[in-house]
């Protein structure tokens, strides 16, 4: 049976590991290096990886479970509790998207030269690099983000969230691939805003109008989507389609007569600041482990840089000497991606609950909430 080969995701050396897995049939599950330890052990506990490879490039065999034939790619993602779930991509649908991103941009191999440079754990960062290589097209892949690299890059098309997009000279690009949080209002109109899931294998939908082969509906406000590009399953064997193969995305919208989607948010929870997806009850938890907190709610606010921010609502255990911010961020990076700290703390007397007893969100986002002072 093939491998679930681990490998964390950076540079050039994750590229190699991922041609020779697939050259031997084997799927890959990135894994992110800026995970604190404790959250890289959860996701391969959830994972169930057969073969590791840590960063030096060497490899152990472990108890796992192996993938299917068709299998090329395992992506982490959060689900609604925040635990780690795996995103199957098979080789037919990494290809299907490659091919439909590639038609849309009118990719050309023997001019166009793609840039990776977002973290390749994601799905947004990973899908230029096997786009390039289902397709032909020469490609340069980044460490990590950095400015001046990516101005002093000769390649042609990159991708990036809208916080990279302000950082950067956009002029230089022929095209420029958006995703993450909402576009910034006045990006260049070479600049695509794309929408998609991991689950949909990256965009599938660019500057509203679905690519190739990706059909769209919206049931009772929530856009669904179908098309060869998604997942085959999650890790655990399930599968989130209906009997007809409509993918529920949990993102509120509406299509124009002309068929043009237009997304208004997420149906739940989730806060996406800078591309990234932070889910507010492991944050919660990982704030009420401090010794200072009594109780902690998160939710995201909008934010001009970020598209919206974490924010932590804090029941601090002594009103006289509360914690700070700087030492709740660092409390929660510990365990924690770095994305997941909050960036504006507020101190409270009380929050809104439920019945059975747990933090009713939407009533913060609304403004309902008593503070200190």
């Amino acid at each position: 049976m093939p491998d679930l080969v681990a490998v964390p995701a950076i540079g050039s050396g994750f590229v190699d590991v991922l041609r020779r897995s697939w050259d031997a049939g084997d799927a890959v599950l990135p894994l992110d290096p800026r995970l604190p330890d404790a959250a890289v052990d959860r996701l391969l506990v959830a994972m169930r990886p057969t073969v590791i490879v840590d960063a030096a490039g060497n490899r152990r065999r472990v108890e796992g479970r192996p993938v299917e034939e068709s299998d090329a790619l395992v992506m982490p993602t959060s689900g609604t509790t925040g635990e780690p779930k795996g995103v199957v991509l098979t080789h037919d649908a990494v290809a299907a998207s490659a091919r439909a991103t590639s038609a849309y941009l009118d990719v050309d191999p023997a001019t166009d030269r793609w840039l990776a440079c977002l973290p390749l754990a994601h799905v947004g960062g990973l899908s230029v690099v096997t786009r390039s290589l289902v397709t032909g097209t020469p490609f340069d892949v980044l460490d990590r983000f950095d400015a001046a690299e990516v101005d002093a890059s000769d390649a042609t098309l990159v991708s990036l969230v809208g916080t990279a997009l302000a950082r950067i000279d956009a002029s230089r690009w022929r095209r420029i691939v958006l995703g993450g949080s909402a576009p910034p209002p006045d990006r260049p109109p070479h600049a695509v805003a794309t929408y998609g899931l991991t689950e949909t294998g990256s965009g599938v939908v660019y500057d509203g109008w679905p690519l190739d082969g990706v059909e769209l509906r919206v049931v009772e406000g929530e856009v669904q989507v179908r098309g060869p590009m998604l997942l085959r399953a999650y890790r655990d064997g399930t599968t989130p389609f209906d009997a007809d193969g409509w993918l529920a995305t949990g993102d509120e919208g509406s299509l124009a007569d002309d068929g043009k989607l237009s997304v208004a948010g997420r149906r739940g929870d989730m806060v996406v600041t800078g591309g990234q997806n932070v889910w507010p009850e492991p944050v919660e938890r990982r704030l009420e482990q401090h010794p200072g907190i009594e109780r902690a709610a998160v939710i995201g606010r909008p934010d001009p840089e970020w598209g919206h921010r974490v924010v932590a609502l804090v029941i601090p255990t002594d009103p006289g000497a509360p914690p700070t911010l700087d030492e709740l961020r660092d409390w929660v990076r510990d365990e924690l991606p770095v994305w997941s700290a909050p960036k504006e703390l507020e101190l409270v007397e009380s929050l809104p609950m439920t019945a059975l007893g747990k933090v009713r969100r939407a009533a913060l986002r609304d403004g309902g909430r008593p503070r200190f002072g």
